[in-house]
């Protein structure tokens, strides 16, 4: 069977600070904003990750902040190619970003945003 599903087109997020968030996924992570989000009533931003976005949404989250586990890939999260793996890492040290190594033995690494949010960074081959 065909799947009539293409691509992912965006991933949304909850984060309580917008500036906050744009510090670690623009500043950090060095993904660039989307300019064409629309005032949706609420605060937050868009950014490109390749063909896809990452929506930014500023509202009250439903989801326990604690009780979630250490490791990124034992918890919903989003994974994304990074060129050079251990580039980002020396970035997300400097920057005070805790990590853990992937347990299959990939060359990738997990953290969390500044609201928990988890994220895989896998090394592009």
């Amino acid at each position: 069977m065909n799947s009539m599903i293409l691509t992912i087109h965006h991933v949304s997020l909850i984060v309580a600070d917008t500036r906050r968030s744009l510090a670690f996924y623009h500043e950090l992570l060095g993904l660039p904003l989307e300019p064409s989000r629309p005032d949706l009533g609420f605060p937050g931003a868009w950014l490109r990750l390749g063909e896809a976005q990452i929506h930014l949404l500023e509202l009250p989250n439903p989801d326990p902040l604690t009780g979630r586990p250490e490791h990124g890939g034992r918890d919903r999260h989003l994974a994304v190619r990074v060129a050079a793996l251990d580039a980002m890492a020396e970035r997300l040290q400097a920057a005070g970003v805790g990590f853990t190594r992937s347990k299959s033995g990939r060359r990738a690494i997990f953290c969390r945003d500044p609201d928990g949010n988890a994220l895989e960074l896998i090394e592009d081959a």
